[in-house]
């Protein structure tokens, strides 16, 4: 195990914030894990955890240790239809998709290109074009920091929800996942209702999984920026949840506003839609702005660092409150 000092972490987010850490590894094994574990608790600094950095806002230099989970290794298991596919912490989500794919393991597709590590997808409970995580998920596999033990934790026992998880609850900072099982089939089942998607297709229902990619990949290549030439974490807010009573009183001001309804009798609205009318979309102020093409990416431009992205997003937080009585919660992680 190699631990560096002084490391630059703009290379390791997807926002090219200039943030330094006072202490860097990458970490291939669990052993390395426990022996960097171990050196955070020698300092008594708990360490920052690292995947794609693709969902993390870094505010500021880092004292402590920064881990980068880099723990590889995809299998996969036949029971009858079904595929249980397990892919270390470090895999990249992309290429796990594709893999999967490949192999006639069915039920990713519509989550292909996003980016990210595959340890990232249950804390955030990913979600694109109709279908999450949670429809997938069979367990998660961490190291438990309290219990120093690795736990395999049931999909139920992860508490997924709407971009949200049991890992950024009872389980924040303490439990770090490892791998990852899902539970596919070897027979496809396409899941097509996404407005975008269907109409992007020229037979929905007899779509293959192999199309069903394609097209989502093309859809998320003209929506989104790449983060390697317009550094951005993805979706900056989280679509709101709010009463039906509070959407009706919305509706009534605001018919065009994009909503869903949902199981639970709450209704989803768009922030994208929210942060567009409010007059953000693509608006710059110094080196960070939202995104011309899409108004829930925000882009640092110019290498700004993590507390200047805070306070332009909490303008927009601001505005959208003001005007809609709406709040807007980002998702990326703030260190």
């Amino acid at each position: 195990m190699n631990i560096m000092q002084n490391v630059d972490l703009a290379g390791f987010n997807t926002l090219a914030v200039p943030a330094r850490a006072a202490y860097f590894v990458e970490v291939t094994t669990l052993d390395e894990l426990q022996e960097a574990l171990a050196f955070s608790r020698q300092r008594n600094q708990a360490p920052v955890v690292l995947g794609g950095g693709s969902n993390v806002v870094l505010t500021g230099d880092i004292d402590g240790l920064v881990i980068r989970l880099a723990l590889r290794g995809v299998e996969c298991s036949e029971h009858g239809d079904e595929r249980l596919v397990t892919a270390a912490a470090g895999e990249n989500w992309h290429e796990l998709v594709c893999y999967c794919i490949a192999q006639g393991c069915y039920g990713l597709e519509n989550l292909i290109a996003i980016p990210g590590s595959v340890g990232a997808a249950p804390i955030q409970n990913i979600g694109a074009y109709g279908v999450e995580l949670s429809k997938v998920l069979e367990s998660v596999t961490g190291w438990d920091c309290e219990q120093s033990q690795l736990r395999t934790l049931s999909a139920e026992q992860c508490q997924l929800s709407y971009r949200d998880s049991i890992f950024k609850h009872e389980l924040k900072d303490r439990f770090i996942i490892t791998s990852v099982c899902l539970r596919l089939s070897a027979i496809a089942h396409p899941e097509v209702s996404y407005p975008a998607l269907r109409a992007e297709l020229s037979d929905p229902e007899q779509a293959s999984p192999q199309q069903i990619a394609e097209h989502v990949a093309v859809i998320r290549a003209a929506k989104l920026p790449d983060y390697r030439r317009e550094p951005n974490a993805g979706s900056f807010f989280k679509n709101p949840l709010i009463s039906a009573e509070k959407a009706t009183e919305l509706l009534g001001q605001y018919p065009s506003l994009a909503h869903w309804p949902m199981p639970n009798g709450q209704v989803k609205l768009a922030a994208a839609w929210l942060v567009d009318q409010s007059g953000w979309k693509g608006r710059r102020e110094g080196g960070v702005g939202i995104h011309p093409k899409q108004a829930i990416v925000v882009v640092n431009y110019d290498a700004c660092s993590g507390r200047d992205i805070l306070a332009f997003a909490a303008q927009i937080q601001a505005d959208v409150l003001r005007k809609y009585g709406v709040t807007l919660d980002i998702e990326p992680r703030v260190y």
